[in-house]
């Protein structure tokens, strides 16, 4: 029973699944928790626990569970996809980023025809509004008639018209 007493820690998920004692100096223990079997697993399906092993005792300590992470992906990948893995996955997030890129693009470009449609509108309006503004009298007499209102060139200064003369 002594056996027991100095298991202190339960065994990660590699070396239960490997079947093997886990030691304090297991270089999985750390990334591959037993509340994890299933990321061990599709990870040793994969790449093997002998490759893991190297890999992990190649790189620095900072970089190895960013490392086993990207491998976790990666295998899990490779199982839904066994040509491409996650390559697959980057090619149709990229397809989907370059037609959103289009749509917004578009709608971009839709955008830009509306406010000039607007503008051009606005505009239209502007203009019909003098048009009508000058047709109907309600513009200012222009200002060389006003010299002739001051001069007293003609009797009836009500009555000048538009062209400056009189109304009669």
């Amino acid at each position: 029973m002594s056996s027991s007493s100095s298991y202190s820690n339960p065994p990660c998920a590699a070396c239960k699944f490997l079947r093997r004692k886990c030691l304090p100096s297991c270089i999985f223990a750390p990334y591959f928790s037993p509340e994890e079997p299933i990321k061990f697993t599709t990870v040793h399906k994969v790449f093997g626990a002998s490759n893991v092993s190297k890999l992990l005792n190649e790189i620095q300590p900072h970089q190895r569970e960013d490392a086993v992470n990207s491998l976790a992906y990666e295998a899990e990948a490779r199982l839904k996809d066994p040509v491409y893995g996650c390559v697959g996955a980057i090619s149709v997030l990229q397809r989907q980023v370059i037609r959103l890129q289009k749509e917004l693009d578009a709608t971009n470009a839709d955008l830009m025809r509306y406010t000039n449609f607007e503008q051009v509108n606005n505009n239209q309006i502007m203009v019909n509004q003098e048009r009508s503004n000058f047709q109907y009298g309600r513009r200012m007499v222009p200002s060389y008639s006003s010299s002739a209102w001051n001069s007293g060139i003609s009797g009836d200064q009500n009555n000048i018209g538009i062209d400056g003369g009189s109304g009669r």
